[in-house]
């Protein structure tokens, strides 16, 4: 079974975000970036079919260079090969379009790809993946097995959960629940040294139009102050609910 998985180069959650260029651009010094948590879901369950079924793990990425120790971690945790499309990821579809030329060429039996990225959580991109290749797509699954031809996948819909059969191939939009998180790996030395003579290949773009684009970002606004009312003036409290809070 030949598996690709889909890796997005994220912010850390632990990384102060600020905007340049009137608030236009992501201003990425001092960043630090990892494996988008949907994707490392993801991932991680597929070393696991690497491991109990000896399937074959690629990862791939559409970004620049400094994109690379992102593929390489990933290497390290146990992928077999990484592919890098060399272009800027500027909008879902033009994602998608690189990354549905990829799966075309290289004839995998699963795709596996977060249901969303931690930095601008579009939730597009597998769906448009699916509907380029006219390919069987499930998302939001967080439990997944295959036997031979066959797939057994858990997604969560409102309200609850759904089991699913399908077949072979598959695109999946994955999420916490596909491993448990004490399962996630972290890239030991050995895994690390190994990771260096891993195949990275570069891949150019294919024409695809970016369909959007950023006008401008803007922050939450900041929380207001607590005030905090003694227990003996119930009347202060109850007029700042009223009035104020507008709660009641």
């Amino acid at each position: 079974m030949k598996i690709l998985v889909c890796i997005s180069h994220v912010p850390d959650t632990t990384s102060k975000i600020n905007f340049t260029n009137g608030d236009s651009e992501f201003d990425t010094a001092g960043v630090q970036y990892v494996i988008n948590p949907n994707d490392e879901f993801g991932l991680t369950r597929a070393i696991w079919f690497q491991e109990q079924q000896g399937a074959n793990v690629t990862v791939v990425n559409v970004g620049g260079p400094d994109t690379e120790p992102t593929l390489r971690k990933a290497l390290a945790i146990g992928a077999n090969e990484a592919i890098r499309v060399n272009a800027t990821p500027t909008d879902g579809f033009f994602v998608a379009k690189q990354l549905a030329e990829v799966i075309k060429n290289g004839g995998y039996d699963l795709v596996i790809a977060g249901k969303e990225s931690l930095d601008y959580n579009g939730g597009m991109v597998p769906g448009m993946i699916a509907g380029i290749l006219g390919s069987n797509f499930l998302n939001s699954c967080t439990a997944l097995t295959v036997d031979g031809n066959n797939v057994k996948a858990v997604r969560e819909i409102d309200g609850g959960k759904e089991t699913v059969s399908t077949t072979l191939p598959l695109i999946i939009g994955g999420q916490k629940g596909l491993v448990e998180e004490k399962d996630l790996r972290i890239p030991n030395m050995r895994g690390i040294m190994t990771a260096r003579t891993k195949a990275l290949t570069i891949l150019e773009p294919v024409d695809a139009p970016a369909n959007t684009k950023a006008v401008k970002f803007e922050k939450p606004a900041p929380k207001s102050a607590v005030k905090l009312i003694s227990p003996d003036n119930l009347d202060e409290l109850i007029n700042l609910l009223h009035n104020e809070a507008k709660v009641i």
